[in-house]
């Protein structure tokens, strides 16, 4: 550079300090991509005309993908026509099938009850161990079968976590109870692959730790135990190159002390937390706080899609109102639980538009 491109390659920098903020090249911001999703349990008996009708219905709305509990090619194929994913719900770590033939599969409770016979809570919380091989290849088959179908485009989990050692505050006078502290009949697993696996790993044994409920080295444990589960399920996806999403609670905190639940360190393309706002015994506005909470632990790894649980909203401005602080503090969508009628998708559709 010769003497004079050198005095105006300074004069051109000393202009452009000086120039006020709004004259500078601001810098690039990545668009959020929005999708809306649908919680549903396909009726069989429903007609051509009645799917064509809905999900055309969906797809105008901004509804851009569906988890469908049940396998369906005719409602997957159907909704996949309008533009709308298609994506299989499945129950993960809660599952009853194997009751029968591997009853020592199931989890066994701090007081030595197993899932198998003695269910916390409810008759159908059957819930699977983690930490045992056979679990995680037993899963594994499961997705591969999912997911080889074509009319499949990904695989949603829930029920992704260990029993529920807190319920949500809203639940316990459902069951009588007053979970203030953590109970040995709801805190799982201390089976005895769970036994040899946490001594193998940490060189001494669960039953010597004087209070479960404060060792980081169990709680960590049992983070590192689901979320092997969900990675080993996201490789399959990934082998299948589709999409693998998970519901799961609503705040990494609470995910994490109620029911062991560490998402936000999982392999995922999206995830749904239940901002169930009724469920905690809180406002509307809540739902804004627990987006902002998992999008901030987030750090972009993932979108996350507010789940709202329709019968919690008492009015259609509520729902507006859920809808809106979910997009405002960084979701990248949101995903219904219950009946989505003409006037759920015309609010959705309204708040897109905002």
């Amino acid at each position: 550079m010769n003497k004079r491109e050198f005095l105006k390659a300074g004069l051109m920098a000393c202009i452009a300090a000086n120039l006020p903020e709004t004259a500078k090249a601001a810098p690039r911001v990545k668009k959020r991509k929005v999708k809306n999703w649908v919680w549903i349990n396909p009726n069989l008996k429903d007609t051509d005309a009645e799917l064509e009708t809905r999900y055309a219905n969906f797809k105008a709305a901004g509804i851009t993908g569906i988890f469908f509990e049940n396998d369906s090619e005719r409602h997957f194929r159907t909704a996949k026509k309008h533009g709308i994913e298609a994506h299989r719900w499945i129950w993960t770590m809660n599952r009853a099938e194997l009751l029968t033939t591997h009853p020592d599969w199931y989890a066994c409770s701090r007081n030595g009850d197993s899932c198998a016979d003695h269910p916390p809570y409810v008759n159908y919380y059957r819930w699977l161990c983690p930490s045992r091989e056979e679990v995680h290849q037993y899963l594994q088959s499961q997705a591969q079968d999912i997911l080889s179908k074509d009319y499949v485009d990904g695989i949603h989990l829930d029920y992704v976590r260990y029993c529920d050692v807190i319920l949500p505050v809203n639940l316990w006078a459902n069951y009588h109870i007053e979970q203030t502290k953590e109970l040995p009949e709801y805190d799982f697993c201390y089976c005895d692959v769970c036994k040899a696996k946490f001594k193998a790993q940490y060189g001494y044994d669960i039953a010597d730790i004087q209070y479960p409920e404060a060792s980081l080295s169990l709680r960590l444990f049992r983070y590192n135990n689901i979320t092997a589960i969900v990675n080993g399920i996201s490789a399959i996806a990934k082998q299948h190159k589709k999409h693998i999403t998970a519901a799961v609670f609503p705040t990494p905190e609470i995910a994490r002390r109620n029911v062991r639940q560490d998402w936000t360190n999982w392999q995922l393309d999206g995830v749904c937390p239940m901002t169930y706002h009724g469920f905690y015994k809180e406002k509307v506005s809540w739902i804004g706080d627990a987006v902002a909470e998992g999008v901030h632990f987030l750090a972009g790894a993932f979108p996350l899609y507010a789940g709202l649980y329709l019968p919690d909203f008492k009015s259609d401005d509520e729902l507006r109102q859920g809808i809106a602080v979910a997009l405002k503090n960084g979701a990248s969508g949101v995903s219904f639980y219950g009946n989505v009628t003409d006037v759920t998708l015309n609010i959705l559709k309204e708040e897109l538009k905002a």
